[in-house]
């Protein structure tokens, strides 16, 4: 109790802070999204049940009605999660994910470092080809079942997480934000960064990241040894064998329906159909390996998580303080160039911490593209610096769809993730300062 009564007192005073610069109705929304945050935070309710608040709470404060907010918590995005969970339920079902465990050790270093660095790789390449939520749902699983030690099993969800994250600004496939800047680009007639180009650009700030992420999550666990226990099985069983094929059609559809413009147009399927059919693939008698009671293990609370993303997302829109937001932030355009790119990577990684990157970037864009005009500086760079660092959040599971399937794990508690993210979120945004400035700079 008395951790909801501490988050009742910092939203009532973010609501007075608020009250100083903004109107009754922003001061209140304001003050809410904070509530929420704390709940989240501190865990004195279920995610699950601080998730759904927004249902009771806009409505009760004339922020969004009732339908407009229960709308959010049924976008197309989440029959993509649906999909993805049901894949990981049958994996974890039939054991496959410890035959892939045993083998993983046999490949990479036998030990804690050596493993982290291994899964953040190869979470990144995979996430730079097909989406970071697909790569996400696929690889953590596995990770949870190379040791039993929680600890380490916390390390090493955060390290698919995060590399996903990282591995998701190399191609503009790789996450949404990347595909919503293409489009604002070219709604705005501004010229659009070509494939290569974005690789050229993204690759150095993923490599720096993927150097310090993984080394700061090895520290004090380096000591730790894996479970023993996992077997070294020479033989998949028939069940393994058929999920095996089945999730390799996967990938390969993925890679296959992937846009690679100007050079390939893919096939043009819808990838949030495409998990969901695998995932109702999986009740298929004789190809499938679930029945209707193994849905209870689906973790419904991140779905309402990201529901409730959106729906902050929507009441900016609707209520106008993303508008409101956006002309006390022609300020910054009489400050110094590099505290201008320091002082917008601030505040979209930590913004991003509310509310989704998705729904995020889509609010951000038109405001930050508002800022680089009225400074007149490079739009592109601006547009680039906000549109990675939306993905670039560490601390909370509602920012990204990768640090919300760690949540789903049940090995990562958001302490543990507010407390290595709020680190990566710094050292993410004087790494991507830095590369805006010495690099980006020069050949945009």
């Amino acid at each position: 109790m008395k951790k909801i009564v501490f988050a009742l007192i910092l939203a009532c005073a973010m609501f007075m802070l608020a009250s100083l610069a903004f109107s009754t109705q922003h001061s209140i929304l304001l003050a809410i999204i904070v509530l929420l945050v704390v709940l989240w935070t501190n865990e004195a309710l279920p995610i699950g049940v601080v998730s759904l608040l927004p249902i009771i709470l806009f409505p009760t404060f004339d922020i969004l009605s009732t339908n407009a907010t229960t709308a959010n918590y049924s976008k197309s995005i989440i029959f993509l999660f649906l999909g993805g969970f049901m894949i990981a339920i049958a994996t974890q079902k039939t054991n496959l994910h410890k035959y892939v465990s045993s083998k993983l050790l046999t490949l990479f270093p036998n030990t804690p470092r050596g493993v982290i660095f291994s899964l953040a790789i190869t979470s990144a390449f995979l996430s730079s080809l097909i989406s970071n939520t697909t790569t996400a749902l696929l690889l953590i699983p596995i990770a949870m079942f190379l040791t039993t030690d929680i600890k380490l099993k916390v390390r090493l969800v955060l390290a698919i997480a995060y590399g996903a994250s990282i591995g998701g600004i190399v191609t503009p496939i790789g996450t949404p934000p990347n595909l919503i800047l293409l489009g604002f680009l070219e709604q705005h007639q501004i010229e659009p960064i070509a494939f290569v180009e974005w690789i050229l650009l993204t690759g150095p700030l993923a490599l720096i990241m993927l150097i310090i992420i993984p080394f700061f999550l090895s520290v004090g666990v380096n000591h730790l040894k894996f479970d023993t226990h996992l077997e070294d099985r020479e033989h998949l069983t028939s069940d393994q064998r058929r999920l095996l094929y089945i999730m390799g059609s996967l990938i390969v559809l993925l890679f296959v329906n992937s846009k690679i413009e100007p050079y390939y147009s893919g096939l043009g399927l819808n990838e949030k159909g495409i998990l969901l059919g695998y995932g109702l693939l999986m009740f298929l008698p004789k190809i499938g390996f679930l029945n209707w009671d193994d849905t209870k293990k689906i973790p419904y609370e991140i779905i309402f998580l990201f529901g409730a993303g959106f729906s902050i997302a929507a009441a900016f829109s609707k209520t106008g303080l993303a508008s409101e937001i956006a002309n006390y932030l022609l300020d910054l355009t009489n400050l110094p160039f590099i505290v201008m790119i320091l002082l917008v990577a601030s505040l979209i990684t930590f913004t991003t911490e509310i509310t989704s990157n998705t729904a995020l970037i889509s609010i951000a864009l038109p405001i930050i593209y508002s800022l680089g005009e009225a400074a007149n500086i490079n739009i592109t760079l601006i547009l680039l610096v906000s549109t990675i660092c939306a993905s670039y959040a560490f601390m909370l599971p509602i920012a990204t769809p990768p640090n919300a399937i760690a949540m789903s794990s049940g090995a990562v508690k958001v302490k543990d993730m507010a407390k290595f993210g709020l680190l990566f979120n710094i050292l993410g945004i004087l790494a991507i300062t830095a590369i805006a400035l010495l690099y980006w700079q020069f050949y945009l």
